[in-house]
């Protein structure tokens, strides 16, 4: 079972997700804030796996409260869930830790998958959100620690991918867990996880976020 602390300021909206995770299978819903601050308190009280966070939170934003969070529970996943789609609302999200971004449009589906694969350490990015990032990322010059440096565009074979690393991208790019990865190629986990490692010191990405983000600008999948 997955724990999962819901931090949300609407309450109809709180109280939908609430319904929606307590009849999901694998998941637990162990807490429930209404504000920034409660959340973060929250989270140091139970040590959720997964968060599910909005922005727009009173006293403190969803943001702040994800690089609070981080600080005292790194290993914590969270995942932004918002109506919110601005470049800056998302940039800031991923530099303040969070490990996913989905919006409040996805399907109860998607929500639950979402959870799931970011408890699994895949980051998750809802695909509408990819592109706004996309159209917009390389018009920054200034470089830090959490930028993608997506400069000189490259070919596939310029990354030195195999067709069947290309194949796992691809999954992994739809948000497939290792053992999802394996189940649909019909291969061990063990050798689903070899491709994914490989993967990523291939295209120099420190995590499977970092990896989807790539594949989708550079059109390898």
């Amino acid at each position: 079972m997955i724990n999962v602390l819901l931090v949300e300021d609407h309450e109809l909206y709180r109280m939908g997700l609430s319904m929606l995770l307590d009849k999901a299978d694998g998941i637990n819903l162990i807490g429930e804030a209404s504000d920034g601050l409660e959340g973060v308190k929250k989270a140091r009280e139970l040590s959720p796996q997964v968060i599910l966070m909005d922005i727009g939170l009173p006293n403190l934003d969803g943001i702040e409260a994800t690089q609070k969070i981080k600080d005292f529970l790194p290993e914590t996943k969270i995942l932004i869930f918002t109506s919110r789609d601005s470049e800056h609302d998302v940039l800031e999200s991923f530099k303040a830790g969070a490990d996913g971004y989905i919006m409040k449009g996805a399907s109860p589906e998607q929500t639950i998958n979402a959870i799931k694969a970011v408890c699994e350490g895949v980051g998750w990015i809802d695909p509408a959100i990819a592109r706004i990032v996309f159209s917009n990322i390389g018009k920054s010059t200034q470089k830090d620690n959490h930028s993608i440096d997506f400069s000189d565009k490259k070919s596939k074979n310029d990354y030195g991918l195999t067709e069947r690393e290309l194949d796992v991208l691809s999954l992994m790019v739809d948000g497939l867990t290792n053992p999802q990865i394996a189940d649909k190629l019909i291969i061990t986990r063990a050798t689903a996880k070899a491709h994914v490692h490989s993967i990523l010191q291939k295209l120099c990405a420190t995590s499977r976020t970092q990896a989807t983000v790539l594949a989708m600008k550079e059109g390898l999948v």
